[in-house]
């Protein structure tokens, strides 16, 4: 009997000491399982928290600064300030979130030497211009005023704005791209730019600007010799400024933007490019995007497109005529992507097969408010071939006929082209030139 009770207890013992000895190691392994589901987000390395930090707009970074030292010495790092943007906006008004002004110069005092980009959406101009008047001690890389709500800058007192712009061009001195578009800048403003960086400018988009002279833009070209990005409106343009980026100074222009826009029917005046200023052009630099976007009424298109002109990319942004897309076909051997916002009621199929059989670069085509027959663009699909990396026609556009409905041109397109393609059911943006200015 006592054996059997010995026994009995050894065993319940042992039974006992398993049971605890199970108990720890589940615990240890919660313990574990605890700590891969919640990782110690402090030790992150600091290389990725800085990156994370790069996609934070500046209220987001603030308060990620605050959670842990790690994090507050991420957001202190030179290297996360070399791009910076932030937005002013009037709270009562804008759908935008805002920046805090005040956050803004705390930034600037702390990081000024290390501020490279400055991006500029609002709606209070005048902040925008309070704080470009502080960058004293800032060498900026690249400036950007983009504007969310129009007239904006246009609204200051034209003063204001080129006393705020002088103080970043006088002090930076190694700026190499300039965005100001719907600014008040003028040309003696452009001569402080052209003084203090000649030599680092590179890229300069400066299109709605109405108090540069075509002089003031002569200005920029005839001394910033590295200039190989330029946008500008076409008033701007010149047989002069065509010829000094042309010169052997300069060198080989990239991009090279133009808007032609005109806001009330017949009152603007177009002038002519001479054809021997673009073959100057086009001989020095033979590999430049030449980007044209047209905002015109139709009867203000006979200046344009006479003679050959080394456009590469062309938007018509209303509508245009047959006569004038039969004259793209004829004058622009270098086209790469045509997009055509509108046009008449009259079918696109002449223009459309002439445009094939000259622009044997084609590669992107975009159409919408118009009418082509299903047999004119399968022809046109067929003489482009593959090359037609993009094609973005809206089902509207396309009219059956005796050779194709519209269910059998799907798959005669689609063998053309060598991949599957389908028409839009609704606009869709061709981005070919997400390169260009």
């Amino acid at each position: 009997m006592k054996r059997g009770r010995k026994t009995n207890e050894a065993n319940s013992s042992s039974s006992e000491e398993t049971t605890e000895k199970e108990s720890k190691r589940h615990k240890v392994i919660d313990e574990r399982a605890i700590a891969v589901q919640s990782p110690d987000w402090a030790n992150l390395l600091q290389d990725i928290i800085l990156q994370v930090f790069q996609y934070l707009p500046l209220l987001d970074r603030a308060h990620a600064s605050q959670v842990c030292r790690s994090w507050n010495q991420v957001f202190h790092m030179p290297d996360l300030w070399r791009c910076f943007e932030f937005e002013l906006n009037q709270p009562a008004t804008s759908y935008l979130r805002a920046t805090h002004p005040e956050l803004i110069k705390q930034i600037i005092k702390r990081h000024s030497n290390h501020l490279q980009y400055v991006d500029s959406s609002k709606e209070s101009a005048e902040a925008a211009c309070d704080i470009l008047s502080q960058l004293v001690n800032c060498s900026l890389k690249t400036l950007g005023l983009i504007s969310t709500a129009r007239p904006s800058f246009m609204d200051l007192p034209k003063s204001h704005f080129i006393s705020a712009l002088t103080v970043v061009f006088v002090n930076s001195k190694s700026l190499s791209s300039l965005k100001i578009d719907d600014t008040p800048v003028d040309d003696p403003s452009l001569k402080v730019l052209v003084a203090n960086n000649s030599d680092t400018l590179k890229l300069l988009k400066m299109s709605s600007c109405p108090h540069v002279s075509p002089a003031g833009i002569l200005c920029v070209a005839d001394q910033c010799h590295g200039l190989r990005e330029l946008a500008l409106n076409y008033h701007l343009l010149s047989d002069e400024l065509l010829l000094a980026l042309s010169s052997e100074k300069h060198v080989r222009l990239e991009h090279l933007r133009i808007d032609v826009v005109s806001e009330n029917p017949g009152q603007t005046q177009f002038h002519t490019i001479q054809k021997s200023s673009w073959d100057a052009f086009i001989k020095h630099s033979p590999k430049v995007n030449l980007v044209m976007y047209f905002f015109l009424y139709e009867e203000e298109f006979d200046p344009f497109f006479r003679y050959e002109i080394p456009v590469t990319h062309l938007y018509f942004g209303r509508s245009v005529s047959k006569d004038v897309l039969g004259r793209v076909g004829m004058t622009c051997p270098r086209l790469v992507e045509l997009v055509v916002c509108a046009n008449g009621l009259r079918p696109l199929d002449e223009e459309l097969i002439r445009i094939a059989e000259r622009c044997k670069y084609l590669s992107a085509v975009g159409l919408g408010e118009c009418e082509v027959s299903c047999s004119a663009f399968v022809e046109f699909v067929k003489m482009c071939g593959g090359r037609l990396s993009q094609l973005s026609i809206m089902e509207e556009v396309l009219i059956p006929d005796q050779k194709y409905s519209l269910e059998q041109i799907h798959w005669e397109v689609s063998k053309h082209l060598g991949r599957v393609w389908f028409p839009d059911m609704m606009p869709t943006c061709i981005h070919a030139t997400d390169e260009c200015v």
